[in-house]
């Protein structure tokens, strides 16, 4: 994965179209060793949960181009290189596992980002009713020891929640995602694959109280 951050850096530093053209196929080399990372990755994680089972790097991976029509940055490519595994691939609603390369700033990741209204105030509601049995997943020692919730709040508890609710920070997320962030190293070595298989399994009872709730807004 060396190369892959080495060009990563170096389009940091020349986000433009010209450079990225001259690079073409240097980038194309990269896209493919990163794909093939992600084509071991997937079969390992599916021997513990065979739902990524099926899954190929190209249904995971997003595409380096970024959307700047809304956006004050003008900058055409993204200088991260990120892989979401999950039942349907990288466009499915459910909880997966996201592996995000970037030099400086790599990490693993899963839960539900920026869900449609409808699934937010499901899983909201789905938090307030089984608090326990949410707060025992978050607040578990291992978990703990990698996980954070992260991501944007409300400034108070949304309705129909009552506002005194002990747990109602966690009733304010307007996504539902946990972060690790790791040394870049960590994707590199022999082991990487292990290593990353078994950090990832930790948020699997993450995973599957969120996409309950997925599976029951959306049958």
């Amino acid at each position: 994965m060396r190369e892959v951050y080495r060009f990563l850096e170096e389009l940091r530093q020349n986000n433009n179209r010209e450079w990225f053209n001259a690079n073409k196929e240097w980038y194309l080399a990269v896209k493919a060793e990163h794909e093939a990372f992600i084509n071991r990755l997937i079969p390992a994680l599916a021997k513990v949960d065979p739902e990524v089972d099926g899954l190929t790097a190209k249904d995971c991976i997003f595409r380096i181009y970024r959307d700047v029509r809304f956006s004050p940055n003008k900058e055409p490519y993204k200088t991260h290189i990120g892989a979401y595994m999950v039942k349907g691939g990288k466009k499915s609603p459910r909880s997966g596992y996201y592996v995000h390369v970037e030099p400086g700033n790599s990490l693993l990741a899963g839960g539900i980002w920026c869900p449609e209204p409808s699934l937010l105030k499901a899983l909201r509601k789905d938090v307030y009713d089984n608090i326990d049995e949410f707060t025992g997943i978050i607040r578990d020692k291992e978990f703990q020891k990698y996980y954070v919730l992260d991501g944007e709040k409300l400034k108070t508890v949304p309705a129909p929640f009552p506002k005194d609710f002990p747990e109602g920070e966690l009733l304010k997320y307007k996504s539902y995602t946990i972060e690790n962030k790791v040394p870049d190293s960590f994707f590199e070595g022999e082991d990487a694959i292990e290593r990353i298989v078994k950090r990832l399994l930790v948020m699997q009872p993450f995973h599957r109280f969120l996409n309950y709730t997925v599976e029951e807004t959306w049958r």
